[in-house]
């Protein structure tokens, strides 16, 4: 039997050890970003972060980080609209929100819906459809909260392992969910989900871990251990060690894209819906890459 001062011991180690597990520490990302159009042979980032008909962003607030992709839809330029117009708008849109500090950390489909509905108000006419993926650092919490609409979407690295990940949204195959403007009378017609419609998700991370943030052009070409193989290149937590590493990323599946004998994660799926397709998918490829670190002003 235990005496009293032995238990009152025990006790104490037991409120000591979880108080000691408690990080008072804000945390931050240290975040990169790296693609190609599909139209160009080697990584073009044009104004306003965008690849081809991929858009990003990385924004910093007091209170959070925040990362967002988008994937214009490429069939909008058989009416004559260019595609990346309409995500290059949303996100940019997304990250002067973040700026202003007009979001809640724990809401990132509010900084979607927000953004999106801003579009729909601009005296500008503007047309098109985009994919979309929001990840947002809680500094002080040490939470990540994400929203993902469509087949853009997140992964989160923990000890070489994948321990978080998106869910891919689609009507049926290579018909993603999509945040939609159509001309007038077109309402109907053209495809359409609601930002609320975004399938979110809110966890801890630690220190060290590696988010990973991507449109489908990366997720298409590259199953997860070979992501997992680039990501152990990623020694340190230092910004250029993170863009290497996105580089490197990027450029693979870049190269995978291309090959006409490689059987990629899109021919795959295409195989299990009745489909014959073999080798890469061209494609614009949007990588951010960040890991958690230490907040530092």
């Amino acid at each position: 039997m235990l005496s009293v001062l032995s238990y009152g011991r025990l006790v104490a180690r037991a409120v000591l050890g979880g108080l000691s597990q408690t990080d008072g520490r804000d945390y931050s990302l240290i975040s990169a970003s790296y693609g190609f159009g599909k139209d160009f042979r080697k990584g073009i980032l044009k104004k306003g972060m965008c690849y081809g008909d991929d858009a990003c962003f990385i924004a910093r607030h007091r209170s959070a980080d925040v990362l967002g992709v988008a994937d214009g839809v490429g069939g909008w330029r058989d009416y004559g609209v260019d595609p990346s117009q309409f995500s290059a708008t949303l996100m940019r849109t997304c990250e002067r929100l973040v700026k202003e500090g007009r979001f809640i950390p724990s809401n990132p489909v509010g900084i979607l819906t927000s953004g999106y509905y801003e579009l729909l108000q601009n005296k500008v006419p503007l047309l098109g459809s985009s994919t979309a993926c929001i990840v947002v650092l809680d500094r002080r919490s040490h939470r990540l909260h994400t929203c993902n609409l469509g087949d853009s979407g997140f992964l989160v690295v923990r000890g070489g392992e994948v321990v978080h990940r998106s869910d891919e949204q689609q009507h049926y195959f290579n018909t993603p969910f999509q945040l939609s403007i159509a001309p007038p009378g077109a309402e109907g017609v053209v495809l359409s989900d609601s930002p609320e419609a975004a399938d979110s998700s809110s966890f801890d991370v630690q220190l060290g871990d590696i988010i990973l943030t991507a449109t489908d052009g990366l997720f298409d070409n590259m199953p997860d251990y070979m992501i997992l193989q680039e990501l152990k290149k990623l020694k340190t937590s230092n910004y250029d060690s993170v863009l290497q590493t996105a580089q490197s990323i990027a450029k693979q599946a870049h190269n995978l894209a291309y090959d006409p004998n490689y059987m990629s994660p899109f021919a795959q799926f295409a195989c299990d819906n009745g489909l014959t397709v073999r080798g890469g998918k061209p494609d614009d490829i949007t990588v951010l890459l960040s890991i958690v670190a230490e907040y530092a002003d």
